[in-house]
């Protein structure tokens, strides 16, 4: 499941035609993050099941209306390793925005695929001029593997309120 949801704001106030960060946390806990673990890889690197790929897709919203539609990909991949900083033969490098990073520790590895930050920047263009209440839709999904059955999970960040001026 998908957890903390929270959506925060650079400033209350922005005209139109500015941009407006936008901070988007939330962290995916449940059996999926226990799975990610040396004896799961093994197991995987073993049957050739060497690649999890999960796909979020985060919908900005004001009420009904879409604002601005977000997609985005983390991978894990299971590698054959040799480096003496690591104790298990089988490891786990993550691809997160679009930068590999290797971790060292489980924790760590389960860190990078499962915590999200983004930072987004939304264009007020796309937004009219008065009061807005933005929330971010999110929906997270991956496919099976040996450790994991097929999941869609989903969950609503918080409303914030955003003054939109000509």
């Amino acid at each position: 499941m998908i957890i903390d949801a929270v959506l925060s704001k650079s400033q209350d106030k922005v005209r139109i035609g500015e941009n407006l960060t936008l901070s988007l946390g939330f962290k995916i806990i449940g059996d999926i993050r226990e799975a990610i673990n040396p004896k799961s890889w093994e197991r995987a690197y073993d049957r050739h099941d060497n690649a999890f790929r999960m796909s979020i897709k985060v919908d900005l919203k004001s009420g009904r209306k879409m604002i601005l539609p977000i997609k985005f990909v983390r991978k894990a991949i299971i590698f054959w390793t040799r480096s003496p900083k690591i104790a298990n033969r089988i490891w786990i490098s993550i691809v997160k925005d679009d930068m590999l990073f290797y971790p060292t520790t489980v924790e760590e590895a389960r860190s990078f695929l499962f915590d999200v930050n983004k930072i987004i920047e939304l264009n007020a263009q796309n937004l009219q001029s008065g009061v807005h209440k933005l929330f971010a839709d999110i929906e997270v999904t991956w496919g099976k593997h040996i450790y994991t059955e097929s999941e869609v999970i989903a969950a609503r960040s918080n409303a914030i309120e955003v003054i939109c001026k000509k």
